[in-house]
């Protein structure tokens, strides 16, 4: 008799993986996701070291920054009551 592989699957690991993957496609500014981070210096460090890619939205001093909004999430501070 052959044997059935049962392989365990976890709504909540799905569910999250199905969130990332819709906001892919999303941005968030710089102070929302400095916030999410822990902070400025933690995003700068973060996008310095490719775990997070932004883009100024132009050349100008003043312009938006758009970090991708999935990766920001994947970096998200605990945030649990301690």
């Amino acid at each position: 008799m052959g044997r059935c592989l049962v392989t365990s699957v976890n709504p909540a690991e799905i569910m999250l993986e199905n969130i990332f993957r819709v906001m892919e496609r999303e941005t968030f500014c710089k102070d929302t996701a400095a916030k999410i981070v822990g902070g400025v210096k933690k995003l700068e460090d973060l996008i310095a070291a490719g775990e997070i890619d932004a883009e100024k939205g132009c050349n100008a001093q003043n312009s938006k920054w758009k970090c991708n909004a999935a990766q920001v999430l994947r970096h998200c501070r605990n945030m649990r009551n301690k």
